[in-house]
């Protein structure tokens, strides 16, 4: 189990020994929602509404400016990312494990698929020793859809999708019990795209694993997550299981993701939904603030109009159709 717990990660916009300490950004601010063992929960949202940054935090690539964040293994342990000890995170970071959305940067173009599944254990306290992690090796790379002679290849020699793939074996060589997943199928075709989805799909069935899922197509996260939270500028502002959140999309920003997907003609050609404009007038203006709005806590708590549905109460004054 993970519970962001009224996260909050602002960063100032000014640096500098005379910088005034208030002129800040809210990149996260207070976030709150829990991601049960076994499912796949979808964060959602156009770029910078900070999704990306509330993962980062769950490992550590950012440090929390407040709240906190709980990850319950399955032995029991419990970790909190406020003031974690290294001893305590590398435990964590073994557990849990980034798939980052470009293979072809996290990927070290230098070594071997070998070699880059290995580095996995890279400061993980669970080096099983050598021939133990070579065999692992083997038997990962077939579970994700290539070959054991890929092994001595180099990642220049695969196309995108297969670099995604090495990056999920790399990322399941230390066995961890959750995954994160950044837009890893944003930059690959859409047959590309449904493969490594399926592949997701597969992997949590036969791992138990539980994943935090990001994107910003709502289409993409609603076919692989059990449950979806929507996040604009730092807030979440719905949360609900997958089907009812793309039957019933009860706040204007998430009204307005929908709106933005595409719409497969009868003649096989796409087209986006004409929409309304003043959403997209209200959501594109607001996007260009600098700093966030949100400054009375109350605005923060969530509605929940039906069990597990939550509705935030910030950015809900827009026009709805």
């Amino acid at each position: 189990m993970i519970h962001f717990d009224s996260i909050v990660k602002h960063y100032p916009l000014e640096a500098g020994f005379f910088a005034r300490e208030e002129h800040k950004v809210f990149a996260v601010n207070g976030v709150d929602f829990r991601v049960e063992p076994g499912e796949i929960y979808g964060l959602v949202g156009e770029s910078g509404c900070g999704k990306t940054t509330t993962a980062r935090l769950l490992v550590r690539m950012e440090r929390l400016t407040g709240g906190n964040i709980l990850f319950r293994s399955r032995d029991g342990r419990e970790f909190r990312l406020a003031g974690i000890g290294r001893a305590d995170l590398a435990a964590l970071r073994s557990r849990v494990r980034y798939v980052f959305q470009d293979p072809a940067r996290s990927l070290n173009p230098r070594l071997s698929i070998r070699e880059v599944l290995l580095s996995g254990y890279r400061y993980s306290p669970r080096w099983p020793g050598r021939s133990r992690a070579e065999e692992e090796a083997r038997s990962l790379i077939q579970e994700v859809g290539l070959s054991v002679g890929d092994l001595d290849r180099r990642p220049a020699d695969f196309s995108g999708g297969q670099r995604q793939r090495i990056s999920i074996a790399r990322a399941l060589i230390t066995q961890p019990e959750v995954l994160i997943c950044d837009e890893v199928v944003s930059a690959l075709d859409v047959s590309i795209q449904g493969q490594i989805l399926n592949l997701l799909l597969r992997l949590r069935e036969e791992r138990g694993l539980t994943m935090i899922f990001i994107a910003h197509d709502l289409a993409v996260v609603g076919y692989v997550s059990d449950r979806i939270g929507v996040m604009y500028r730092g807030v979440l502002v719905e949360e609900a299981p997958a089907r009812t959140l793309m039957a019933n999309r009860r706040h204007p920003y998430t009204q307005y993701l929908f709106e933005s997907l595409p719409v497969l003609r009868t003649d096989g050609e796409s087209h986006r939904r004409r929409g309304d404009p003043a959403l997209r007038a209200t959501f594109s203006r607001r996007a260009d603030a600098t700093e966030n709005p949100v400054s009375d806590a109350t605005f923060l708590e969530m509605d929940e109009p039906e069990p597990g549905h939550r509705v935030s109460r910030i950015f809900s004054d827009a026009p709805r159709r």
